[in-house]
């Protein structure tokens, strides 16, 4: 038999034990979003008749593969929405996002940020802070930016003021997630007031949200408040630890055929783009999202009830309702974010023996580390913290496959900055 490897301070078995008692209001509302959502997805993938036909792999140019056709049915109606996209050859979030902007956005227009600064990596895309090629700068398209307000809210008369200003404003551009910051992330509700200021002054203008993290949080998606296009990650949420790569683009019909075109050119857009037999495990990953969603949104509201019993700001508090996975932690030296970080990777399954390092990580301003033994590489849905090297030292932990596990790694983190002399235990 194997021997317990882990060997947790008793001392902070209680403190769990006692922070458990503190989040049992939380689990049991997030058990009842887990279960209207996994309600939503089976009716869709009972409605559009799913069958094993649709898991076979097509090659070539992939006209007529039923299986691609068939899941971007069942996934709009899982997310409220139209239409949707959702291809295994879309790389990443950002890669999602960037086909949504470049396909909306023409010479001449202008993308209104409405929440502040988007998450570091889009920089390169829009290209007012980095010259990188290629960037939407180069293509003539303009860029304002609507900070948020001192509470890290929306300013909702800011942006009502900037499209007064701005009639080139094209598109509105909705970050749901703090990214590497400690404002609130945007519940639903919250998205609906930003779009409720929008059409009051520019009825016209496209609302975009990057719905990164924030998938079957809640029992809506922002398409249910107006929103007329959305863009995320399948190694996020929405693939349920089980898809490999890709991303999906939802919302209305002929935004996403716009996007088609530039995913993959014009005049050919949806139709083509062979599946590769990765249907089965995009299929699957949707049907397991609702769960294992809810499953790190234990594990998240776990960690901030025990490290906000141990003194630290955390952002949400354990008994917030929340709009997303991420669970901001403040540390407040560097020192305490490696540690942290560092104690998360002994819990991964995989690659638990390393020890993460700050690096300079492409796309970032400032050396970033991340603790991450998943078994899809870069899978925020599977347990991992990451931050970058700068004030105020906050870690930003997401994912958890099961919550069980994901509560193991929490208090392997916290042990770490103990045995470091980092926290005291009592």
């Amino acid at each position: 038999m194997l021997p317990d490897i882990f060997s947790i301070d008793p001392r902070l078995e209680r403190l769990a034990g006692e922070a458990m008692a503190r989040a049992a209001a939380a689990f049991s509302r997030i058990e009842a979003v887990t279960e209207q959502n996994q309600r939503k997805v089976l009716g869709a993938f009972i409605a559009n008749r799913v069958s094993e036909s649709h898991f076979a792999p097509t090659t070539g140019y992939g006209y007529g593969d039923r299986g691609r056709e068939v899941l971007d049915r069942v996934f709009a109606d899982a997310m409220g929405a139209p239409d949707a996209l959702v291809r295994h050859s879309i790389v990443s979030g950002t890669h999602a996002i960037t086909i949504a902007l470049f396909g909306v956005l023409r010479p001449g227009d202008t993308l209104l940020a409405a929440t502040g600064a988007p998450y570091d990596t889009l920089e390169g895309v829009i290209g007012e802070k980095t010259a990188a090629p290629g960037s939407l700068r180069e293509f003539g398209v303009r860029y304002r930016e609507v900070p948020l307000d001192p509470a890290g809210r929306p300013d909702l008369s800011g942006i009502v003021r900037a499209l007064e200003e701005e009639p080139s404003v094209r598109m509105v551009h909705i970050q749901r997630s703090r990214g590497y910051s400690l404002r609130p992330s945007l519940r639903v509700e919250d998205i609906g007031g930003i779009i409720r200021a929008v059409r009051s002054v520019r009825p016209d203008a496209v609302v975009f949200v990057d719905n990164c993290y924030g998938e079957f949080v809640e029992t809506d998606e922002p398409t249910a408040v107006g929103a007329d296009l959305m863009a995320g990650s399948l190694i996020k949420n929405p693939g349920g630890g089980i898809a490999e790569n890709g991303g999906y683009i939802c919302g209305r019909e002929d935004l996403v055929e716009l996007c088609a075109a530039r995913m993959t050119t014009p005049g050919l857009g949806r139709e083509v783009g062979a599946s590769l037999g990765h249907n089965r495990t995009l299929f699957m990953g949707l049907f397991h999202a609702p769960h294992v969603v809810g499953e790190a949104l234990k594990t998240a509201v776990f960690a901030a009830s025990l490290l906000e019993g141990l003194g630290y700001e955390v952002t949400p508090g354990p008994l917030e309702e929340r709009a997303d996975i991420i669970q901001a932690v403040r540390l407040g030296t560097p020192e305490a974010l490696i540690a942290f970080c560092q104690g998360m990777q002994r819990g991964a399954p995989v690659d638990a023996f390393v020890v993460p390092e700050p690096w300079d990580m492409p796309g970032y301003d400032s050396q970033v580390i991340m603790a991450a033994g998943a078994f899809t590489n870069g899978a925020s849905i599977e347990l991992s913290a990451d931050a970058p090297l700068r004030e105020p030292y906050a870690a930003y932990m997401q994912g958890g496959l099961n919550f069980h596990s994901g509560k193991l790694g929490v208090l392997l983190a916290v042990q770490a900055m103990a045995e470091k002399g980092l926290l005291r235990l009592s």
